[in-house]
């Protein structure tokens, strides 16, 4: 492939069908679950998260469009993303003050 990598806004991280979890950074790293190691190469909303994963390593499509449809292929697949606890507050605590 003549075109580079480009990474997602924000990681997409998915439970695969055997129980693992796997975490995706790159439009590159989803079509090449995609092509190579899918469990159902069939369904709507794989083809399209091929074609837009294809296509914004092209340029031709953005790639939040192609971030949004593997997440779409990957819930029709049975494979639910894995939500990541939000970033904590660190020290910010307040205290009363009595």
């Amino acid at each position: 492939m003549d075109s580079q990598d480009v990474l997602f806004r924000a990681p997409v991280r998915v439970r695969l069908q055997c129980g693992l979890e796997r975490t995706f950074l790159s439009v590159y790293d989803a079509l090449d679950y995609l092509e190579h190691e899918w469990p159902l190469r069939r369904g709507e909303r794989y083809k399209k998260a091929v074609d837009k994963c294809r296509g914004a390593l092209s340029w031709f499509a953005p790639v939040e469009v192609a971030r949004e449809a593997f997440i779409a292929a990957c819930l029709e697949a049975g494979m639910p993303l894995v939500m990541t606890a939000p970033p904590s507050m660190g020290n910010a605590n307040i205290r009363a003050s009595a």
